[in-house]
């Protein structure tokens, strides 16, 4: 029996899922931290090969392998692909019955195997190495038929599957992920990838609306309020309705129709509250908010959010560089991404 088959099994025979799992995470990280060590200059070679494959404009990344392998292919496609590097999956048996086509002389192959002598990964080699500039090895083996044609090897070298067994792909494909990972986002930083750049990848989802700009969320005419500074508070809230949603808000302007304030409903309640009544017919300048927070255009909608949370305020005009307001960012309309956030610093 395997040295770790007995130790955790003794562990699941005590009932201690937790300790089990454990064990196992911790094991899959001593892995990496094993793979970490070994890196050395040819690391550095397969960055400039991508980098160099990114500044032609013409090419691309091309990942495959096979079984798990193709899996954590499929992942790093994404990946470089999410963060300004164009790649793509190729299948290796379907490669060999005419995908190749795909392929362009200036494209960089990454082929993962563990062995390197996969027979799928191995057939493929010939025909794919006269089709594109040049081929990196991701594998343990650093002898295999896979590292020998290959231009750049990135040997791990051997590890200890985590699996009870020591047979199931475990620290092995964590090794191909992470190096994978490492690659990207080495040549992603290389390159001077930033925020900008992976908002306009990232359309979409929380993370693509928090890193948007504060005009794609925010409330526009006539879903947004305005005011002059000399209407009346009466004038303004007996005002037909606005079309759509209503906000909460209305923005004061001034005469250059910069905004000058802003009136809530949580003002009018006050003044209500209060027993003002003489207040509602006087202009709402004299009740509002002067000189309110703003969004400045152009920022992010995240950064905005931020704002808000922090000063416990529920709308937030969005202003240009003259301070004319442009919309007006609602609470009600970032709640899913409010709470997205709070989830995650929960975790």
């Amino acid at each position: 029996m395997p040295r770790r088959t007995h130790e955790w099994s003794a562990a699941l025979g005590g009932n201690d899922v937790i300790a089990f799992a454990q064990q196992i995470l911790r094991a899959e990280a001593d892995a990496l931290c094993l793979v970490a060590d070994r890196l050395n200059e040819s690391f550095e070679q397969a960055v400039d090969l991508l980098r160099g494959t990114v500044e032609l404009g013409s090419g691309r990344v091309l990942l495959s392998g096979v079984g798990k392998s193709a899996h954590v292919a499929h992942k790093i496609s994404g990946t470089l692909n999410s963060t300004g590097t164009r790649a793509y999956f190729l299948d290796p048996v379907q490669a060999l019955h005419g995908d190749l086509g795909m392929v362009h002389p200036h494209d960089v192959a990454i082929l993962f195997s563990h062995s390197g002598e996969s027979e799928e990964i191995v057939r493929l080699l010939a025909p794919l190495s006269g089709l594109c500039s040049a081929l990196i090895a991701v594998t343990a083996n650093a002898q295999s038929a896979l590292a020998r044609q290959a231009v750049v090897v990135l040997a791990y070298g051997p590890l200890e599957e985590v699996c009870p067994l020591g047979l199931a792909p475990s620290a092995s494909t964590t090794a191909m992920l992470a190096l994978g990972d490492a690659l990207s986002f080495a040549v992603s930083e290389s390159r001077g990838f930033g925020q900008e750049d992976f908002a306009r990848f990232h359309p979409a989802g929380s993370l693509g609306r928090k890193l948007a700009r504060v005009e794609r969320m925010m409330r526009v005419a006539p879903e947004a309020r305005y005011a002059t500074h000399t209407s009346t508070i009466r004038e303004v809230m007996s005002r037909a309705g606005n079309k759509g949603r209503r906000t909460g808000a209305v923005m004061v302007l001034d005469d250059a129709g910069r905004l000058a304030g802003i009136f809530t409903d949580s003002d009018l309640a006050r003044l209500i509250g209060r027993r003002a009544d003489e207040q509602l017919d006087r202009p709402i300048s004299e009740a509002m908010t002067a000189s309110p927070l703003v969004a400045r255009a152009g920022s992010r909608v995240g950064e905005a959010m931020q704002l808000m949370s922090l000063r416990k305020i529920s709308e937030l005009p969005v202003v240009d560089d003259d301070g004319k307001p442009l919309g007006i960012l609602d609470i009600t309309d970032l709640i899913d991404l409010a709470g997205a956030a709070a989830r995650s610093r929960a975790a």
